[in-house]
């Protein structure tokens, strides 16, 4: 019996000790901060400053006892040292803790940030006073990090008293999935997911979530949701989704597309509102097995599109001056067109010959074929 009772007390000492070390398990995370150079006015190309800087981070507010223990590296501004606080560990993944000497490091920014009202209609309502909250007045911060193997991607704002360096998550938003891989007609799931800290003025008072589509500078809107009026925004696609009892009860603002189409391929930036704040990830997805038109496939369509415009202005001038009876030449017009149909169709199963027979029928002299039907 002393012996069980022994080994119950060695368990509850390590169950202590890694629920400690657990709650200090977050990473020291090396970012930029990135900002406009003071003195420069907008334009297209305004001057950038980087600086080196570091957050240390904690689920646990901190203590003047746990920052002394700390020790930032000489080399970092200490304006430039962090101590975040960070309630839903959403900081705290293993994608951006890398193990000890690990030569590859997550990719972290820290801009700051002004919050503002947003101008997109279906976010109207989380700002309905033009009063600007005292709780806005303070230092506020963006931090973009991307972790490694492609494995999440994070969006968190932070406010921290004015002229303090011991910001606090506000807002996160991030995707375990930033790029994904879907087979042509199945469907997808594109994550995101986000957390407001229940301690902030903000979280109860709406929120608003949208998702958008990005491809080579062109772009529209897929969904968007009001969820302080509960109301979906009118777009025009169809088939796209997400999960409002998992959206209200866990934060997950994940997209569901039915079915994935060619089209689907690109970038998706899901952005969630809160009133005066924003925070958006990007997801890439990509629809394997199909693949861009080659020349000669491009060169097979224009010549199928030419061929078909040359047969029916032939046929509108057959109709319009022959003196053939309608049964005759209606007869004439079916054998016409099933012999066209047959070449196009042989045409388009060898790209070599129909890439001949383009250069050969519209750059030279045009031949009718020696075994097409006289009309």
């Amino acid at each position: 019996m002393s012996e069980i009772s022994t080994i119950y007390k060695i368990s509850i000492i390590a169950f202590t000790l890694f629920c400690s070390a657990s709650g200090s398990g977050c990473p020291v995370l090396e970012c930029w901060f990135v900002q406009e150079k003071p003195g420069h006015g907008g334009g297209f190309s305004v001057p950038m400053s980087q600086e080196k800087s570091l957050m240390f981070i904690r689920t646990e507010a901190y203590s003047e006892e746990t920052m002394s223990e700390l020790h930032p590296p000489a080399d970092i501004s200490p304006s430039r040292i962090y101590y975040v606080t960070d309630p839903a560990g959403t900081f705290c993944s293993a994608a951006l803790n890398p193990p000890k000497g690990s030569v590859n490091k997550p990719k972290c920014e820290i801009n700051p940030f002004m919050p503002h009202a947003s101008m997109v209609r279906w976010t109207s309502a989380l700002t309905d006073s033009a009063q600007s909250p005292v709780y806005l007045q303070a230092d506020w911060f963006s931090v973009a990090a991307q972790g490694l193997d492609e494995q999440l991607t994070l969006s968190n704002i932070m406010r921290a008293p004015s002229a303090s360096k011991e910001p606090k998550v506000i807002l996160s938003v991030s995707s375990k999935s930033p790029v994904v891989r879907s087979r042509l007609g199945e469907p997808v799931l594109l994550d995101c997911g986000f957390w407001v800290d229940p301690s902030s003025p903000v979280h109860g008072s709406g929120f608003s979530v949208e998702w958008r589509y990005q491809f080579r500078g062109e772009g529209r809107l897929v969904l968007a949701y009001d969820g302080k009026n509960d109301r979906f925004a009118e777009t025009s696609e169809t088939g796209a989704d997400i999960d409002i009892t998992g959206l209200y009860e866990t934060g997950n603002a994940s997209l569901i597309l039915e079915e994935s189409r060619v089209r689907h391929s690109g970038t998706y930036i899901c952005t969630v509102y809160l009133p005066h704040l924003l925070a958006q990830v990007a997801v890439d997805l990509e629809i394997v097995g199909v693949s861009a038109p080659s020349i000669e496939d491009s060169m097979a369509m224009v010549a199928v599109a030419l061929l078909l415009y040359s047969m029916i202005k032939f046929l509108s001038w057959t109709f319009s001056s022959s003196d053939s009876s309608d049964s005759e030449l209606e007869d004439k017009v079916k054998t016409f067109l099933q012999y066209y149909y047959s070449l196009i169709i042989s045409l388009m199963s060898s790209k070599t010959s129909l890439s001949a027979y383009c250069l050969s029928l519209f750059c030279r002299k045009r031949r009718k074929p020696a075994s097409a039907p006289e009309i």
